[in-house]
């Protein structure tokens, strides 16, 4: 598959499909396995993956025999298909590849649609009572979106791949948009003036209930204490939970929090059995139950050191806000990036009093180092380059005193080699 299939992390947008052609004929040929599951769509620029993982999560504290589909993955491919948080073994996936090698080599689809073609027919052997399913990139044409869901998420707009999606977030809202079916309620994680009223037509025209989280539900306060994040939600400015922990640290988490609470409210009316216990149990232990990585994940202290694969401007941002938040001297920042992402409009959010070690992932798509100190320097951000994302970490590591922190993000491909 790796080999011979367009992979998108590998090469960009040269591996896009403009439509759905080849993962109709793939599930056509598999006799259409994704009718024979319920299902979740998650869609959106920046939380899709977290709330993914929140929501199979709860659906696992409940009981549910639940499916994930997510990606990319940063250590095995096998964690793009997951059941109970347990991925998809090595024997399933070689016997598929090899049953499917003939019409595989026929139609030329690619690494991606191959992938879900495979979740799909991994969860229908296996029986699974829902599957969270996470679109890869935008909505309308992706892979993913040969499904009719029991209910539609799209966690928030804003800028990324804008060279497939579109410059104004009108235009991307328009793709994410596309995972809404008719009759399908759907939730908005967020209300946002650009996009709001794509999502009302769509709705409008599909006949789809919509609701937006933020609308009826709030942040009352939080803080993070011994790696758990506490907060307390307001609905309707009313106390609706209180001291909900969350094993995912990150403050941007909170916006994910409540597009996942407003899920769990539509899917008890569907007749999903979610307690209060369940859903508090579920996002108390995330990690646990669904193998997520990589999200403001703590992987030493002294000096401390935290990854995130947030990798476009409000992924950024959130970034910043994290780091703000935690205690630290020094500040050290690994970092790297692939070439067709807002690479200006990043480095104009880096901090310019931290200590930068410029590197580069092991894709063919990744920004060469020398090339991203040099850019970087424009904006008076200072540090060295580094042929390999270990080497930039080792030296940061040897830099760093106790008290100071190490950051290394910029790509979902750094964290991937860190990992």
């Amino acid at each position: 598959m790796y080999r011979k299939l367009p992979m998108f992390t590998r090469i960009g947008a040269a591996a896009l499909k403009n439509d759905l052609t080849n993962t109709i004929a793939l599930c056509d040929h598999l006799d259409n396995p994704q009718k024979k599951f319920k299902t979740i769509h998650i869609a959106g620029t920046n939380g899709k993956g977290s709330t993914s993982h929140m929501l199979a999560a709860i659906f696992q504290q409940a009981g549910y025999k639940t499916g994930l589909y997510t990606s990319p993955h940063l250590k095995d491919f096998r964690e793009r298909i997951r059941i109970n948080g347990t991925m998809v073994s090595e024997e399933f996936v070689s016997r598929f590849v090899q049953n499917e090698k003939e019409l595989i080599e026929t139609i030329n689809p690619s690494f991606f649609e191959v992938t879900v073609a495979m979740a799909f027919s991994y969860f229908a052997q296996e029986e699974v009572d829902i599957a969270i399913i996470e679109v890869g990139l935008g909505g309308r044409l992706d892979s993913t979106n040969v499904i009719t869901p029991e209910l539609s998420i799209i966690t928030n707009i804003s800028l990324d791949h804008t060279n497939i999606l579109g410059n104004r977030l009108e235009d991307i809202a328009y793709e994410k948009a596309g995972i809404i079916k008719p009759g399908v309620p759907v939730v908005i994680g967020e209300r946002q003036s650009e996009s709001q009223q794509v999502f009302n037509i769509k709705a409008n025209e599909t006949g789809s209930p919509i609701s937006f989280a933020s609308d009826t539900l709030s942040i009352d306060s939080f803080h993070v204490e011994n790696n758990v994040l506490h907060c307390t939600i307001l609905k309707e400015g009313e106390i609706f939970l209180k001291d909900l922990l969350l094993d995912l640290t990150g403050a941007y988490q909170l916006k994910n929090i409540l597009t996942v609470l407003s899920s769990v409210s539509i899917l008890k009316k569907r007749d999903y059995f979610l307690s209060d216990a369940d859903v508090r149990l579920g996002l108390a232990n995330v990690v646990r139950l669904t193998g997520l990585q990589g999200r403001w994940q703590t992987l030493q202290k002294e000096p401390l050191v935290i990854c995130d694969t947030g990798h476009n401007i409000a992924g950024i941002t959130e970034v910043l806000i994290n780091i703000r938040h935690v205690s630290h001297d020094r500040l050290h920042m690994v970092i790297g990036m692939v070439k067709d992402k807002d690479i200006d409009g990043i480095l104009a959010l880096l901090p310019k009093d931290a200590i930068y070690y410029w590197t580069q992932p092991n894709i063919e798509r990744a920004m060469l180092a020398d090339d991203l100190a040099l850019k970087a320097s424009l904006f008076g951000l200072k540090g060295e380059s580094f042929k390999d994302v270990n080497s930039a970490l080792n030296t940061a590591k040897h830099t760093a005193l106790a008290d100071d922190l190490i950051f290394i993000g910029g790509s979902t491909f750094v964290v991937a080699e860190v990992l």
